[in-house]
């Protein structure tokens, strides 16, 4: 089953970006949607942003307008490009296939400051 590896997060105040990675230990080539969850302190984990096979994306609409996934299968790596962060962003964030999520990952801390 492959397994992710998630970077990038950091502190960054209102306004700011950050560029998160996720890192497959293999293929993501038959993978059809894959993408991004995040869980803030005393919440349940959410759905983010997802990516098909062929590009098609999905967003929360909370961070529609803002935030920008992609994928390399090339490189087995799938970003999020998250722009004019608000501190309701600040979570950590996972990486996981869409249907029938493996293993859950370290994550990635990105926290929003005012």
């Amino acid at each position: 089953q492959v397994q992710f590896v998630e970077s990038g997060g950091g502190l960054v105040q209102a306004g700011g970006s950050l560029r998160l990675s996720c890192a497959a230990s293999g293929s993501i080539l038959s993978i059809n949607s894959i993408g991004w969850y995040r869980q803030a302190p005393g919440k349940q984990r959410e759905r983010v942003a997802f990516i098909g096979r062929y590009g098609t994306t999905n967003y929360a609409d909370s961070v529609k307008g803002r935030f920008t996934i992609s994928r390399d299968n090339a490189k087995n790596t799938v970003y999020l490009q998250m722009n004019s962060l608000k501190p309701e962003d600040t979570a950590v964030y996972y990486c996981n296939t869409l249907v029938s999520p493996g293993k859950w990952g370290q994550g990635t801390q990105v926290t929003v400051s005012e």
